[in-house]
């Protein structure tokens, strides 16, 4: 039986499961054979376009040869030239587009002005597939997006108001593993480093509360330390800052981020303690640099160059398919242990270093 959708019409998404089930491969493969994406061997995407053309079955245009336009953010920009987490990104991105014969456009965003040129050139452009926003999420971006005809698909950013698919990390989850990594050390007092200012980086915060408020824990916001910028030196100086203001009343750190993290260490260090003697240490990201800073550096690894590519997928599904609902895609992180963290000394925090 074929389920109609809106004016009577035949539902894209069973016809597409209809071509699936007739060709015996399940409905991803009839969907990359039919989008032109590669990994489908060639006498079996014959056979499934020719099913689908004689189904009557609406073939989307080859992604080939089609255009992406890629918007950046200050934030994205700034973050690519200090450090590598936003490189990997574009590395997988790059990776899946030269795959797929697309070619992406890359586009600084720093004023709303820049996004409304980008936007109308986007509209204007018929070998425009869509944008990928990067890094770009804040309300006042995402409402001159309103009536923009091509799909958009945010990179490390989140819409709570789910009008356009995004793919971040589990920023939340990952963060309470984080956190839970630490209290299973025996960590109770365990600051929370960060830089507001975007929703995901919110959802690491909450993820860090998350798991102390589950762990009985009290006294949670008097633990988040903030800085202004992602700089090592501004988390250093805020670490000796809270040490020389209240003695070392914490034994573990959770930093937003590995750059924070890699100031945390230095500043734990500098006030006359050790890592992880004293002070067991976190990073969010797991950037290259990680290994290799001392000690080295236990964080919860970002799948970056996964998300690029994910994202190009999304977007060309969108493009595929015209009106599927908006996607969340958040990726899996995992934590890799290096020698910044150690159980919890019996008794600490609250002591003064040795002389």
């Amino acid at each position: 039986m074929t389920t109609q959708g809106k004016r009577g019409r035949p539902s894209r998404r069973i016809r597409l499961e209809e071509i699936a089930a007739r060709c015996g491969v399940s409905v991803s493969t009839a969907s990359r054979a039919l989008s032109g994406v590669d990994g489908v061997r060639d006498e079996l995407r014959t056979t499934i376009i020719e099913t689908a053309k004689s189904m009557n079955y609406a073939i989307p245009a080859s992604v080939a040869g089609r255009k992406v336009i890629l918007a950046a953010s200050s934030v994205a920009m700034i973050d690519s030239a200090r450090s590598q987490f936003t490189y990997h990104v574009l590395d997988g991105l790059n990776e899946r587009a030269r795959m797929l014969g697309v070619e992406l456009v890359t586009r600084p965003v720093a004023t709303p002005q820049d996004e409304t040129a980008l936007l109308r050139e986007a509209e204007r452009d018929d070998s425009v597939a869509g944008c990928l926003f990067l890094t770009l999420d804040d309300a006042d971006v995402l409402t001159l997006t309103e009536g923009f005809s091509k799909p958009i698909v945010l990179v490390n950013g989140d819409d709570p108001s789910m009008r356009h698919s995004s793919v971040t990390p589990c920023n939340r989850s990952g963060a309470m593993l984080a956190t839970q990594h630490l209290i299973g050390l025996g960590h109770h007092r365990i600051l929370f480093l960060m830089r507001r200012g975007r929703r995901t980086i919110e959802r690491r915060y909450e993820g860090w509360r998350d798991a102390l408020i589950a762990g009985g824990f009290t006294g949670v916001d008097e633990l988040v330390v903030e800085v202004q910028d992602w700089l090592p030196e501004l988390a250093s100086k805020a670490v000796k800052q809270r040490i020389a203001a209240r003695g070392l009343d914490f034994t573990a750190v959770l930093t937003a981020g590995d750059s924070l993290a890699f100031g945390a260490i230095a500043g734990v260090q500098e006030a006359g303690y050790s890592v992880p003697g004293d002070v067991s240490v976190v990073g969010m990201d797991d950037l290259p640099q990680a290994a290799f800073c001392t000690p080295p550096l236990t964080a919860m690894h970002i799948p970056m160059r996964e998300m690029g590519s994910a994202a190009l997928s999304l977007l060309l599904d969108d493009m595929a398919h015209s009106g599927l609902p908006s996607r969340r895609v958040e990726l899996a992180c995992n934590l890799v242990v290096r020698q910044s963290t150690a159980p919890a000394r019996t008794g600490a925090g609250h002591h003064q270093p040795a002389p």
